[in-house]
């Protein structure tokens, strides 16, 4: 059975896998509810995020090998919650476009680099631990948009947008654990 570092691996990937979560399933809702996006264009927040991931996630390889493991998690969760907050508090429209734009920018690598220091741990078998890791992280991808409704329905979609961020400053505290 996993345990230890393993689990708090597939805990932070939870995290990052919600947040991805977070915005396809609640970014059109956000800019159309809070943001005044009509239905034929509240899909571009969608659209800015997953650009702003891809174009990153493709330098992915080049980032991590300039920054480390360690610089490239804890900075890009830390742009991917100014990127949350900036979405969530800052009522002018254009502000939530440049907000998920940062989520994609700040997300893109975090996943990756945790796979990889899950299968780099020692003492584990790497096809359970990366097997631990992924299942955790795709719970995040499928539950979080759920967990993320349950808390906008107790309070707001802002307010549970503003709480992913809350999340995701955990992973960049915890971004030690993926050393090499």
């Amino acid at each position: 059975m996993p345990r230890g570092i393993v689990l708090v691996l597939g805990l932070l990937c939870f995290i990052s896998f919600l947040a991805e979560g977070a915005m396809l399933d609640w970014s059109a809702v956000f800019l159309r509810e809070f943001r005044g996006f009509d239905v034929a264009t509240a899909g571009i927040g969608y659209a800015g995020f997953s650009v702003a991931m891809a174009l990153v996630r493709l330098a992915g390889d080049r980032i991590v090998t300039r920054l480390g493991p360690v610089l490239t998690v804890r900075l890009g969760a830390c742009v991917a919650a100014g990127g949350f907050l900036l979405a969530a508090l800052v009522a002018w429209p254009p502000a939530a476009l440049i907000g998920f734009a940062l989520i994609g920018l700040g997300a893109a690598n975090i996943v990756p680099v945790m796979f990889g220091a899950a299968g780099r741990l020692l003492g584990a078998s790497p096809g359970i631990s990366i097997a631990t890791v992924t299942t955790l992280g795709y719970a995040g991808l499928l539950s979080g948009p759920a967990l993320i409704g349950f808390l906008a329905q107790a309070s707001s979609l802002p307010v549970a947008l503003a709480a992913v961020a809350g999340l995701l400053l955990l992973t960049a505290a915890s971004a030690r654990l993926v050393r090499p």
